[in-house]
């Protein structure tokens, strides 16, 4: 459940909130606003039967405007708990904010001293902001190059001070999450570890940013309950890369997904439940049409329903050698048919 604190709520009324909840068997995580402060209550309470009894309790207390239940099994990661935007600062970088749009290239993997200085230089003129370079490189294969390591972190440092960029790199495995940190501004985690649990559990419990990039064949609640990993862990500088996802399709190494770049937008009418609104009713388009262009109404019915015949325009003969006649499709089969016959 989320606990909204009212505007004239002290810290000492934002100290026995979260007292309450710990003692009650709750995880607190904290959102403080430009206006309002927000306590989120996440985990399995001591007692899972008296939930809504709870939530009375809080609800009473003079300085909560409101809580509300959360019923999606992400909690931090929600817009309800956090509905302003994440802004992430890297080395003076905001990413996330609207009004910066923040650029990360780079090789996918580090190879050669020379060979990263060149494509660093590269990416800085062309107005990159951050410096991306694989240290550990996941490879289908187990022959395949797998990267430098701890090398090519030293390689991406030294660009770094030289050009002054951030750098970003993944990290694979729980062993070099330590490492990795003590070099890198910003964590990856790639498609394929979206859902490696210990991974994000462990990366959960540094505070540096990372870039959590969608598994290939992951959902949308997937994705965002890989992030809850991350940010229920205690670090909330997490950024969702959207790749594109694996179907069928052959041409191209993944499919970009349209459809989770509109599920921030309000949902139309019709998938609330609620009737959709037509102007123009079906029934009335196709009586329209039945009355277009008749003629004079018969006896004894009304003459404003029909509309009047078009005057006819008299064609020459010049008119009709310039328009030479069509044939409909009955009389053409019938010509070709007959074409056909005599050959």
């Amino acid at each position: 459940m989320i606990i909204i604190l009212s505007s004239e709520a002290t810290k000492e009324n934002l100290q026995h909130v979260t007292q309450m909840l710990e003692e009650r068997g709750y995880g607190v995580h904290l959102s403080e606003g430009i206006e309002t402060t927000i306590v989120g209550a996440v985990g399995v309470p001591s007692d899972p039967s008296g939930k809504a009894e709870v939530m009375e309790q809080f609800a009473a207390l003079p300085y909560v405007a409101k809580v509300v239940p959360v019923t999606k099994p992400y909690k931090v990661v929600s817009k309800q708990f956090h509905p302003e935007p994440t802004i992430i600062d890297v080395r003076g970088i905001r990413i996330g904010d609207p009004e910066f749009v923040a650029v990360m290239a780079g090789p996918c993997t580090v190879e050669t001293e020379p060979q990263l200085m060149e494509a660093a230089r590269a990416v800085k003129a062309a107005g990159a902001h951050i410096l991306r370079g694989g240290a550990y490189k996941p490879s289908t294969s187990p022959y395949s190059f797998h990267g430098h390591g701890e090398p090519a972190l030293k390689m991406l440092a030294a660009a770094r001070d030289e050009l002054d960029m951030a750098i970003i790199t993944e990290v694979l495995d729980v062993r070099d999450v330590e490492l990795v940190c003590s070099y890198a501004d910003i964590l990856q985690v790639g498609t394929r570890n979206m859902q490696n649990y210990p991974l994000l559990t462990e990366i959960g419990k540094t505070q540096t940013p990372v870039m959590l990039k969608r598994g290939m064949s992951a959902t949308i609640e997937e994705w965002l309950q890989a992030a809850e990993y991350i940010a229920s862990r205690g670090n909330k500088n997490v950024m969702l890369c959207e790749r594109g996802i694996r179907t069928f399709e052959t041409y191209t190494r993944g499919q970009r997904a349209v459809a989770p770049a509109d599920y921030r937008r309000p949902v139309p009418r019709h998938r609330q439940g609620q009737p959709r609104q037509r102007r123009h009713p079906r029934r009335h388009r196709r009586r329209s049409r039945r009355h277009h262009h008749r003629g004079p109404s018969e006896p004894g019915k009304s003459a404003q329903r029909r509309c009047p015949v078009p005057p006819a325009r008299s064609v020459s003969k010049a008119d009709a050698r310039h328009r030479p006649h069509r044939p409909s499709r009955r009389q053409a089969f019938v010509g070709n048919y007959l074409k056909a016959g005599k050959r």
